[in-house]
């Protein structure tokens, strides 16, 4: 059986078709070539257009298709991988109400701070494990409060992920980690928050009926199956957001298991089975994928909105779109340290892990005599690897204290700068594999629909391809530049 895997981005639509039996790729596509648009109609508001993720969708699938030739006719299920926090609204004849308001849209951060307060910091850290800060939840109470009229309209709202699902089968699902993951989960009584619910003032029936993350979840419309190429009634059978999904994609499923994966924003995530919460609520916990009742498994996330964002911007604007190879070649000409130029790497949004602050990306130490672009590029990849450790310090409270992280080989994890100085400045080996979001995907359709008797078996095409130790030559040029770049760090918070 070939099995297909869908990676919803917010900066493109993946998808990527494995051999079951070997779980080698063997086929791949992603658009748009370029990147997604936002739609930011006001400083810090990011939306999409769910219609514009459908056609990136189809012409992924197209690829895939023509990659596979006849063989397509192999494909017997699919998972589906999706941008986190995400809302989509639909009425009642299924159709989308307006743009989808996205996981680094900050408009909602005031709604979960009354929240906070209002349902009490006590009760949202013991049963939610979170401030509902900007998720899912507080970007319904912004539409509910500023589009009335809209509002009254919803029939049901759902995750980006749910809704390529129910374009696929026509059904109207979400997932129990996908409710957890909008904040509506408490997860003291395993179920919906109703003190949640009443305080915002939602509607009972608004949320769609949950299922577990690896269940049959309905089968490919004869229309669809038509448009897409691809056979009818095939079972989509796994969901998640990216961030479990990557976990799951480098078999990071038991406590004490950490994955990272540095696109467009930058996240470490780590397995327990603790329902504990950060006092400051800025590290995250949600349902993981494989979490049970009887048998608890969480991920503890660490997110920074502000990563390979700033490295794609530094190309454009100031590399005249030279390539992410070129840009790493000439940053490897500078030392560690870059010169003592800093970059805080803050410019997409509120950052959770600074209190849902929006301080926005700032450089300090700019020497017009010294500094050239290979420094800036340097420094940029730095000052992400240093809000990671940052945020690690964090999330140590948590009790995720990790010696390896996994990753896939992608992204910023492709930057020999990147990953030398992650080693150093945390002191962990960094494992990479031959995986991303729509295999990790594909993998996850393979177990819900059945056909890997074990979790086990679903990963025994999973290959390390590298392994990054901390180089003790560079750890104090690394500790030097960190310190620097928290002092920067600190005045701005100040």
């Amino acid at each position: 059986m070939l099995l297909l895997g869908i990676d919803l981005g917010s900066s493109s639509v993946k998808a990527s078709v494995i051999d079951g039996e070997t779980g080698k790729c063997l086929a791949s596509a992603f658009y748009p070539k370029d990147e997604m648009k936002f739609i930011s109609r006001k400083p810090g508001w990011a939306e999409q257009d769910p219609e514009n993720w459908w056609t990136n969708l189809k012409s992924s699938i197209a690829d895939c298709n023509n990659q596979l030739g006849a063989k397509k006719k192999e494909i017997g299920a699919i998972g589906i991988s999706y941008q986190m926090h995400g809302l989509v609204t639909i009425d009642k004849d299924l159709k989308v109400l307006r743009p989808s308001i996205i996981w680094c849209d900050g408009r909602a951060v005031t709604y979960g701070e009354k929240a906070f307060a209002g349902i009490g910091k006590d009760f949202c850290l013991s049963h939610l494990l979170n401030s509902p800060g900007n998720f899912t939840a507080t970007k319904l109470a912004w539409v509910k409060e500023n589009e009335p009229e809209l509002y009254a309209k919803i029939y049901k709202i759902m995750l980006p992920g749910d809704y390529f699902a129910l374009r696929l089968t026509g059904e109207l699902l979400t997932t129990f980690s996908g409710l957890s993951e909008g904040i509506f989960w408490d997860f003291k009584k395993e179920g919906v928050s109703k003190e949640l619910i009443d305080f915002f003032g939602f509607d009972n029936n608004i949320l769609a009926t949950a299922v577990p993350s690896f269940s049959i979840q309905g089968k490919l419309l004869k229309t669809v199956a038509s448009e897409l190429g691809l056979p009818v009634a095939i079972p989509v059978s796994y969901r998640a957001g990216d961030q479990p999904n990557n976990a799951l994609s480098l078999n990071v499923m038991e406590p004490g298991e950490v994955a990272a994966t540095a696109g467009t924003s930058g996240v470490i995530y780590g397995v327990t089975d603790q329902k504990k919460h950060e006092p400051l609520s800025r590290v995250n916990s949600f349902l993981h994928v494989n979490h049970e009742s009887a048998n608890p498994r969480l991920g503890v996330l660490l997110c920074i909105s502000g990563t390979g964002i700033l490295n794609s911007w530094l190309r454009r604007n100031t590399g005249n779109n030279m390539s992410y190879d070129e840009m790493n070649h000439l940053a490897e000409k500078v030392s560690p340290g870059s010169e003592r130029l800093s970059i805080l790497p803050f410019g997409n949004g509120a950052e959770r892990m600074l209190g849902n602050r929006d301080v926005g990306a700032r450089i300090s130490g700019l020497n017009f005599n010294t500094h050239t672009n290979a420094h800036l590029f340097r420094a940029a990849q730095e000052g992400i690897v240093f809000s990671i450790r940052y945020g690690l310090d964090i999330m140590n409270e948590t009790g995720i204290v990790p010696s390896v992280i996994r990753a896939g080989a992608a992204n910023m994890f492709q930057s020999r700068i990147f990953r030398e100085a992650l080693s150093c400045i945390t002191g962990t080996e960094i494992h990479l594999y031959n995986t991303e979001g729509s295999l990790g995907a594909a993998r996850g359709a393979g177990i819900g629909c059945g056909y890997y008797k074990s979790v086990k078996e679903a990963f025994a095409g999973l290959k390390e391809v590298g392994v990054t130790t901390p180089d003790k030559s560079k750890a104090e040029a690394y500790q030097k530049a960190y310190s620097i770049w928290l002092n920067y760090l600190k005045e701005v918070e100040n």
